[in-house]
């Protein structure tokens, strides 16, 4: 919950003049709240930036004032949703049930989920933080058919390295990426899992980005507070 629309759209505009005549070696794609939508994608349409809505709805329409559906999205010109993410999860009482009824709505209406999973520093500190993602994508989307599932994005955040300014290390977030990985490969064979993209988010920055992105089973990542100055956002992009 970041830039009034205005702020919004100047921080877009910087970043579409920074990325003007490159084409960069990762995907590009902006979150950025529900009310940016339509301006920032109709003003980066034709660029190499892609936008995200930063959640949506688990109801198709109706008497749910206030929610934004998967609908309302695609029709602004956005291509991705970020589902499941850690405050959502925490602030909202968002369940693998309500997520699970967010990504077929996403699906059904043509929108890439960039789905997230992450453990919180208790988890962490009893080890068990292996068995806790396994099951936040088991009771989500690995009941997905292969077909929807080769669509989205992972994007794993250790919830004690978000906005903390502590990162995981990279051999943490490499070891949970492969993890996640294994996974996938056990669930929908090997070839779907060298295809999926998982993303690392975590206090991801410039300065540590390269190292991050070196890793074999780092795609990418889902960049915070590094991605509100357009400069530092261009240099983790940069990085790939």
């Amino acid at each position: 919950m970041n830039k009034t629309l205005q702020e919004g759209v100047a921080l877009a505009t910087e970043l579409k003049e920074l990325l003007a005549g490159q084409t960069p070696n990762c995907e590009v794609v902006i979150g950025v709240p529900f009310i940016h939508l339509a301006t920032v994608a109709g003003m980066v349409e034709g660029s190499a930036i892609q936008v995200a809505a930063q959640n949506c709805a688990n109801k198709e329409s109706g008497a749910y004032t206030g929610e934004v559906s998967a609908s309302m999205v695609k029709s602004t010109g956005a291509t991705h949703v970020i589902l499941g993410h850690s405050e959502r999860r925490e602030y909202y009482g968002e369940t693998s049930a309500i997520l699970n009824e967010k990504v077929a709505l996403a699906f059904a209406n043509g929108l890439t989920p960039i789905y997230c999973c992450g453990e919180a520093l208790e988890v962490r500190n009893a080890n068990t933080q292996n068995e806790f993602v396994k099951t936040q994508l088991e009771e989500t989307i690995f009941n997905l058919s292969a077909e929807d599932f080769s669509k989205l994005a992972i994007a794993y955040e250790p919830i004690w390295a978000i906005g903390t300014g502590v990162t995981a290390s990279t051999e943490q977030a490499q070891e949970m990426l492969a993890f996640i990985r294994s996974l996938i490969a056990a669930r929908y064979g090997a070839e779907m899992a060298e295809n999926t993209s998982i993303l690392y988010g975590g206090s991801c920055n410039a300065k540590n980005a390269p190292e991050l992105f070196a890793q074999p089973d780092i795609d990418g990542g889902l960049i915070g507070g590094a991605s509100l100055k357009a400069a530092d956002f261009k240099a983790i992009i940069d990085a790939f």
